[in-house]
């Protein structure tokens, strides 16, 4: 299904997920906002860098829905969204049962030749 998606223009949301957490200035917002709330000034405040560039990084996490923004005044605060989340820990939990039966079918072909060795 994701190839075909992407080979006809269609991207998943998992994909723009992935891509915004593939940024470590990124990566580190959606970890401030595990705590709580913060405006765009208390988000930007660790990072060395223009503020309109650090926008950039808030557009893109709003953009694949990780963040959502709200403004009161000229306050603009950001929050964590955890479905995205939710959505990308379940394509992992999926990828890693998948290798988890992957490695036990191995295993136990790996001790039934041994077996067969005796």
């Amino acid at each position: 299904m994701g190839l075909q998606s992407a080979t006809q223009g269609v991207t998943p949301p998992i994909d723009g997920i992935f891509r915004a957490l593939a940024d470590p200035t990124r990566r580190r917002v959606v970890e401030r906002l595990n705590r709580s709330p913060a405006s765009v000034s208390e988000l930007a405040e660790p990072f060395e860098m223009a503020l309109p560039s650090f926008i950039e990084h808030l557009k893109v996490l709003e953009g694949c829905g990780l963040v959502q923004s709200q403004k009161a005044g000229r306050v603009r605060t950001y929050s964590l969204s955890p479905e995205p989340l939710k959505l990308a820990e379940n394509w992992l939990a999926e990828q890693r049962a998948l290798w988890e039966r992957r490695l036990d079918q191995f295993d136990a072909y790996v001790m039934s030749l041994k077996e067969s060795e005796k």
